[in-house]
C-alpha cells in the first residue's frame, strides 16, 4: 500500500511578552513529507474539468481551451473518477452525457478527448451553475479527494450576484476547485471569491496558448494528493481569543470566518487536501496578562482528519511574560516577514481598487508605497507588475501612475497580490 504523507508542525514566535502584554503571534509552518507525483492510487479520486464555452471564447480561445482540457485528461491516472463540462448560461455534461463521473481508463479518457474536440463557443456566462453541477457529481465521493479546475474568459454575467454567492455556499467544503482567468475580460474578484470560498488558487492566463501547460500542471498537481479534507484546529484557554487564523503561504487566504467550532474552546479551519507539500499559517492569540515569569499554552494547534478526528501533527504556542525588554520587543523574523507580506498586498488591492474608481491620489500612494516595501523586502516579481503600472524613483521613493497601463498587466498585478515569496533561509531560532 501507498505510504501516506507524514505531517509536522513547526511553531517560530517569540513567546516573550512584556508586562500587560496580550497578543501573541505565531507563524506555523505545516510540512507533508510524502507523495508528489501520481504515486496514491490506492486513494479515491474525482476531478472535475469545466470550461468556459461562452461566445466570447471564440477567436482561438476555444482551440485552445480544447487543448488544455484534453491534456487534463490525459494526465489523469487510471481509476480517478472524472466529468468534463462546458458552462454557458447553463452548465452541460460533455463527458459523460449522464450527470455522473466514470473511472479513468484508456477508452473513456479516449471517449472524453473525442467529446472535448467538439466543444463550440456560444452562449452567456454563469459560474455558480457550473461549480454547482461540479458538487452534485462529487456528491456519491464522500470521502474521496475531489478537485476541479475551472476555466473563464469573462464576466459571471447571466446570473444574479445572490444566486452567485448561494451556489458558492452550496459548493463551500464539498470540493477544491483551481481557477483560471484566460484574455484580459474576466473579473478578478469574481475569482478569487471562488478560490477563496473552495480553497483553490487563481492565476491568469494572459496567452490562451500557456493553457495546455499550466491545465497538465495542475492536474498533476492534484494526482498528487494523498489526504484529503484537512483541518487545522485550534484551541485556546478561557478567557483567551483567537483573533484571526490565516493561510500566508503559498499563498495569502484568511481564514478566520470559516471556523467549525470542534470541542471546547477548539475550533477547525479548513486546509483542503494534501500531498507532499508544505504551507504556513499565522495566528494571532489575545490572551489575559500574566506577571513575570509566568507562562503559559496560549494555543495547541493540531492538523485533523475532522471526520474522524483522526489527528496527523500538533504543536505549542507559549507566552511568557518578561521584564527584559530585548527579548519582549524582539520580533519573529518569520512572522515579520509574512506580517510585511500580508501589508504588500493589501496596498497593491487597495492601490488597484482606488484607480479603479478615479481615486489617482490614493492610488499612487498605496501602490508607490507597495514598490518600496517589495524592493526593501526583496520581492522581486512584485516590483517588477508593479513597475508596469508605476513609474518609481528607487532614490526619491516617489511614484507616478502611468497614464497607459495595460489590462494584462493589471490583471497580472491582482491577481499575484496574493502569491508570497517564502524566507529564503530559516531564522536563527
Amino acid at each position: 500500500m501507498t505510504e501516506q504523507p507524514q505531517f509536522t508542525i513547526r511553531v517560530d514566535q517569540n513567546k516573550y511578552l512584556p508586562v500587560g502584554g496580550r497578543e501573541v503571534h505565531a507563524v506555523l509552518t505545516v510540512e507533508a513529507s510524502g507523495p508528489v507525483d501520481n504515486a496514491v492510487p490506492e486513494t479515491q479520486a474525482a476531478e472535475v474539468i469545466i470550461v468556459d464555452t461562452s461566445g466570447s471564447m471564440s477567436y482561438g480561445k476555444i482551440a485552445e481551451a480544447r487543448k488544455a482540457a484534453q491534456a487534463a485528461v490525459d494526465t489523469l491516472r487510471d481509476g480517478v473518477f472524472f466529468a468534463i463540462v462546458a458552462g454557458t448560461a447553463q452548465a452541460h455534461m460533455i463527458y459523460p452525457p449522464e450527470r455522473r463521473l466514470l473511472p479513468s481508463n484508456p477508452q473513456t479518457r479516449q471517449a472524453a478527448k473525442e467529446a472535448i474536440s467538439r466543444l463550440q463557443a456560444d452562449g452567456g456566462t454563469a459560474m455558480g451553475r457550473w461549480l454547482r453541477l461540479a458538487a452534485d457529481l462529487f456528491e456519491p465521493f464522500p470521502g474521496a479527494i475531489k478537485h476541479a479546475i475551472l476555466l473563464t474568459d469573462g464576466k459571471n454575467e447571466h446570473q444574479s450576484a445572490e444566486e452567485f454567492d448561494a451556489d458558492l455556499a452550496y459548493c463551500t467544503g464539498r470540493f477544491v476547485c483551481d481557477c483560471r482567468g484566460v484574455g484580459t475580460a474576466w473579473v478578478v474578484a469574481e475569482l478569487r471569491k471562488v478560490g477563496s470560498a473552495l480553497l483553490g488558487n487563481v492565476m491568469d492566463i494572459p496567452n490562451p496558448k500557456d493553457l495546455e501547460a499550466d491545465f497538465r500542471a495542475m492536474t498533476q498537481a492534484a494526482m498528487g494528493k494523498a489526504v484529503a479534507d484537512v483541518a487545522l484546529r485550534v484551541w485556546t484557554p478561557q478567557n483567551a481569543t483567537l483573533k484571526f487564523v490565516k493561510q500566508v503561504s503559498p499563498a495569502l487566504e484568511d481564514l478566520t470566518a470559516r471556523r467549525i467550532p470542534s470541542g471546547p474552546q477548539a475550533g477547525d479551519y479548513p486546509t483542503g487536501s494534501w500531498g507532499g507539500e508544505s504551507r504556513e499559517y499565522h495566528i494571532c492569540v489575545e490572551v489575559p496578562p500574566g506577571v513575570v515569569g509566568q507562562e503559559m499554552r496560549a494555543a495547541w494547534v493540531k492538523l485533523v482528519v475532522p471526520d474522524s478526528g483522526f489527528q496527523l501533527a500538533a504543536g505549542n504556542v507559549l507566552a511568557l511574560w518578561s521584564d527584559d525588554l530585548v527579548q519582549s520587543t524582539r520580533i519573529n523574523p518569520r512572522v515579520a516577514h509574512y506580517t510585511g507580506q500580508q501589508e504588500l498586498a493589501g496596498l497593491i488591492q487597495e492601490g488597484l481598487q482606488a484607480r479603479k474608481e478615479g481615486d489617482l491620489e490614493l492610488a499612487t500612494a498605496r501602490l508607490g508605497r507597495a514598490r518600496g516595501m517589495a524592493q526593501q523586502s526583496g520581492h522581486g516579481e512584485t516590483a517588477r507588475l508593479l513597475d508596469k503600472v508605476i513609474d518609481f524613483d528607487p532614490e526619491s521613493g516617489t511614484a507616478r501612475l502611468k497614464p497607459n497601463v495595460e489590462k494584462a498587466d493589471e490583471i497580472a498585478l491582482d491577481t499575484r497580490s496574493t502569491r508570497t515569496v517564502r524566507m529564503r533561509k530559516d531564522p536563527e531560532s
